[in-house]
């Protein structure tokens, strides 16, 4: 029983449901804090590219970028400067803020953790699949035909 408005409402999938909904929630959240750490990763040794040379190194959207770098700026982990280059156009500077040096730091060391278990992973799961075969490359499993 789930309580909506008060009311006792049934629910047999819900937990089911609830556990998609985290799943779904916790890949994107591992994407965008992905995306977070390649992006301050560029920024920290490029601060000076351009949002269409930041989103092609990254391979993102232009638009997508620009979510992105205000996210970063809006949580204080980036700062924006702007100055007026040689021809006198307005060029903007990205610049990694203390707070996300620090957070740069966490990320990797996430990014370190999440890619090393899924490295893990996939060598276990090679092994199963050579495990199919003998050293001769002939498959071990029996394909059935059925008319």
């Amino acid at each position: 029983m789930l309580l909506f408005a008060g009311r006792a409402v049934a629910c047999k999938n819900f937990k089911k449901r609830t556990f998609q909904l985290d799943l779904m929630t916790s890949r994107q959240s591992k994407l965008q804090e992905d995306t977070y750490f390649r992006v301050m990763g560029i920024l920290h040794d490029n601060p000076n590219k351009t949002q269409r040379e930041l989103a092609d190194m990254i391979g993102l959207s232009l638009g997508g970028l620009n979510y992105c770098l205000r996210s970063l700026i809006d949580k204080g982990f980036v700062k924006m400067q702007n100055f007026n280059n040689s021809k006198n156009k307005i060029k903007f500077v990205y610049l990694l803020t203390p707070k996300g040096i620090k957070e740069k730091s966490v990320l990797t060391f996430r990014f370190l953790e999440r890619k090393l278990k899924e490295y893990d992973a996939l060598k276990a799961e090679i092994e199963v699949v050579k495990g199919q075969f003998d050293l001769s490359g002939n498959s071990k499993l029996k394909i059935l035909h059925l008319d």
